[in-house]
Formats: structure tokens, C-alpha cells, sequence
């Protein structure tokens, strides 16, 4: 489900503000008949606008998956992001590096692009692992304009098997998660705020 859908013209600007913009977001939540789930995924844009607030107050989310590129100037924004979903109670689930590293055809040489290190300096503040590192490949854009993913139309390329990786960590950070919310059982939230959903915590 996505916004693009309900415009009429694809080039169209979406100017809303913060409510109408969180309206949009619990309508997709609630009124979607999304059916059985394994895992409900929401692509957001990068920062700490209204978007994120209100997840953080209306959502029990497993967690975040942080992206970031590797340049310095990226990793100023990233940081952030993960400084507010420390401060709402958002556990970060890992850090994935996107635009990683390119290999030419010719040379079959690691070409860092935008530097490198800014996933793993992530991971650390974060906490968190670094999932995976995503390669800047041709195919990704090629297939997406097409509307194909790459881990479906190739799924044998190396860049695929970079996605699945990154997936198959990520599921088992969430199984973890998940296994030591249930153990947890029902407790009094006596941190002073440190849960910002309810005062009793699963």
C-alpha cells in the first residue's frame, strides 16, 4: 500500500502537514485488509518529523532498521534518526549500508564510492548490528523501473543475495525480539517514562 497509488497524476507533489499525514498512516493501518502478515514492513523517509512521533506513540513496533550510506555527511541525519528512536523507546534492530561499494565490469575491483565505515560507526552508536552492506549495482535500478525486485528477476546475482542476507538477519533479530517480548510477561513500567506507550509493559 502506498500514497502514489491514490494519486491521479505520479508526478504530483503530496503537500500535507503533520496531521493529515499521520490521518494517512492509521488509515493504512487500520483500514487496509492486509490479511495474515508474517511481517508488516513501513518504508519512511529519513528523520525526525511527525511520521516517526507518531509511531512511536500510536504503534507497539518490534523495532527499526536503520539505512544509511557510508558518506559522513549522510551519517549526520542517520544519527539522529537513531538518537530519537532511543529517546520514544523504537529498539534498533540493526543498521543496513546501502550504496556500499561498487565493482566495475572490467576491473571486478571494490570501488568505495562514498567512503567507508559509515554503516559500522552507525552499528556502534546504535547498539546494533550491522545487517548487511548493499552494493551500488545497475540491475537494482534496472529492475526496479521495470517494478520487478532484483531478489525476483536475478535472483542468483550478487546483489540479490546481498538483499536476502540482509533479510535473513533481520529475521532473526526480529524471532529474537519477539521470543523475549513473550517471555517477558505482563510488568509495572516504573522507568518514568522510559515506555512511552503504556503504563504496563509486555
Amino acid at each position: 500500500m502506498s500514497l502514489g497509488f491514490m494519486l491521479e497524476d505520479s508526478r504530483q507533489a503530496v503537500i500535507w502537514r503533520g496531521p493529515m499525514l499521520q490521518g494517512a498512516l492509521l488509515q493504512f493501518l487500520k483500514d487496509v485488509d492486509w490479511g495474515q502478515l508474517d511481517y508488516l514492513v513501513l518504508d519512511l523517509p529519513p528523520g525526525t518529523g511527525d511520521i516517526a512521533l507518531t509511531i512511536s506513540q500510536k504503534l507497539r513496533s518490534t523495532g527499526a532498521v536503520i539505512v544509511t550510506t557510508p558518506q559522513e555527511v549522510a551519517l549526520q541525519d542517520v544519527y539522529k534518526s537513531v538518537s530519537m528512536a532511543k529517546k520514544v523507546g523504537i529498539p534498533i534492530l540493526g543498521v543496513v549500508e546501502n550504496e556500499s561499494f561498487f565493482i566495475c565490469d572490467g576491473c571486478d575491483k571494490r570501488h568505495e564510492l562514498f567512503g567507508s565505515g559509515g554503516g559500522k560507526a552507525v552499528a556502534e552508536f546504535s547498539e546494533a548490528p550491522l545487517l548487511g552492506q548493499i552494493p551500488l549495482d545497475r540491475t537494482v535500478r534496472e529492475w526496479g523501473d521495470a517494478g520487478t525486485p532484483v531478489v525476483q528477476a536475478a535472483p542468483d546475482s550478487p546483489v540479490a543475495k546481498a538483499f536476502v542476507d540482509v533479510a535473513e538477519r533481520l529475521a532473526g533479530r526480529i524471532t529474537a525480539a519477539n521470543t523475549e517480548r513473550e517471555g517477558a510477561g505482563l510488568v509495572i513500567d516504573r522507568s518514568g517514562g522510559k515506555n512511552r506507550h503504556l503504563p504496563i509493559a509486555r
